[in-house]
Formats: C-alpha cells, structure tokens, sequence
C-alpha cells in the first residue's frame, strides 16, 4: 500500500519541526569537540577592529613605560658593579690580587665561593679576602689554579675584631645569614647601631684595623655577655671578584 500524500506531508513537517534540534546537537558537539576554538576565532575577528580600547592602550602603554624603567635600574646598576670591578682591578698591588669568583653553590651561599687564582699565584691558606669595602672572609684551602674562599658568614668561622669608637673588642662569629653575630667580650660594649666594626689591633691572621661591617641591632640581654647583628659591607651574595691579601 503507497503512503498518501497526507502522511507524506506529515511526515515532512515532523522531520522539520526537529530539525532545528539536530543542529542545536551538532552545534554544541562541534564546540565540545573543538573547545571552543571556533567561537573564539569569531570573537576575536568580530572585536579585531574596536581593539585595543583607550583602557587597553593606556594598559600597554603604561606596560612599556615600567619596562623601559626596568631596563634602565638595571642597566645603571650593572654600570655601578662594573665601575667597581674596574676600580679593584686598578687597586691591585701593594701584596693584593685580584680573583674572579668563578663557582659558588646554592646551598652554601653563605659558607664559601671558589675563585680562579691559586697557589701558582702567591695565594695561600689564612690570606684575607676582600670585597669593595671589607673584608669578605679567609683563604680555607689552595690547589695550583684555585682557591676556596670561607665567608665571614659561614657557620664556624670566628674573627676578632673590635669597635674603633670604644675600643670595645668581640668575636664576629658567622651563622649561616647574611648577617654574622659579633659576641662581645665585655658585659658592657657600650655598642650601638651605626657602629664600625674593623679587624682588631691584635689580630695575628688578618691585618689590623681592616673594616668589616656595621652594627645593625644590638642584644643587651644575651648570656654571658650582649651580642650584636652586623650587616657586612663587602655584601657575600653580591660578589663578582675579590682582593686576596698575600702575606
């Protein structure tokens, strides 16, 4: 039996009215299929002329100005690093040489660092190290190339040392920090903060009266005797080359 053409016509209508869903299906399979892709290639061809906005360009320009700001700091710092590597480069003589530091590892950044110049260059054991500004630390061991440097920093590192304004004498004694503890030997250093700390008079390692660092914060609690913080002038983590003091 044929399909009259009223059933035809039914049957049309009902495969068109769902029509509409199938797409609806395919379309969100597409965009779960793609991620998304499509429509945010759309979106960014359809918004491509309106951008960027006031708001946007002012963000960008702003973007390029902190950039350009940045670049400049850095450069102006790495001129000042370089100016004072040429003038201890200058400095050397007078029973100094000078040493790039050439190996330094992460977790002993503030026990030692290694540097290029040996025994074969008059370095040995117990030479004092310098930074522009102080002293750094001592000569631990030599090989015929190198050096391997003890910071003034590293735990067990112990140097005499004295405050020039009251003749007050300590042990500046390093704790792994950036900052070494100076342990007074008298219950009343009469320290303060700003203070310069030097090599003392009496020292048979290091030369005398070299400067060190200055006194941050004083402990007058501390037991048997007060303690101070020092932040050292020749700053450890900072360092590209130093001054070996050759006896």
């Amino acid at each position: 039996m044929g399909v009259s053409p009223w059933q035809a016509s039914f049957r049309w209508r009902r495969w068109r009215g769902g029509l509409p869903w199938l797409l609806l299906v395919a379309a969100l399979g597409l965009v779960r299929w793609s991620k998304g892709a499509g429509f945010a290639d759309a979106y960014a061809l359809l918004s491509r002329p309106f951008w960027p906005g006031s708001a946007q360009r002012e963000w960008i320009q702003s973007g390029i100005q902190l950039e350009q700001q940045s670049k400049l700091r850095l450069l102006e710092q790495d001129n000042q690093r370089l100016r004072g590597l040429l003038a201890l480069g200058q400095a050397s003589g007078s029973g100094r040489i000078s040493a790039a530091v050439i190996s330094r590892t992460p977790k002993g950044w503030w026990q030692q660092l290694e540097l290029g110049k040996g025994r074969l260059h008059g370095i040995a054991q117990g030479d004092a190290v310098m930074g522009p500004g102080g002293l750094l630390g001592r000569i631990q061991s030599v090989t015929p190339a190198t050096a391997r440097v003890q910071l003034l920093t590293a735990p067990g590192s112990r140097v005499g040392v004295w405050i020039p304004r009251t003749k007050r004498h300590g042990l500046l004694v390093g704790v792994g920090t950036s900052r070494p503890q100076l342990e007074f030997l008298d219950k009343n250093p009469y320290a303060v903060p700003g203070d310069l700390v030097s090599i003392s008079p009496a020292s048979t390692l290091l030369p005398a009266s070299l400067p060190v660092g200055v006194i941050q914060k004083v402990d007058d609690r501390a037991v048997p005797a007060p303690r101070a913080a020092v932040q050292l002038i020749a700053a450890p983590e900072a360092i590209d080359w130093v001054q070996v003091q050759i006896r």
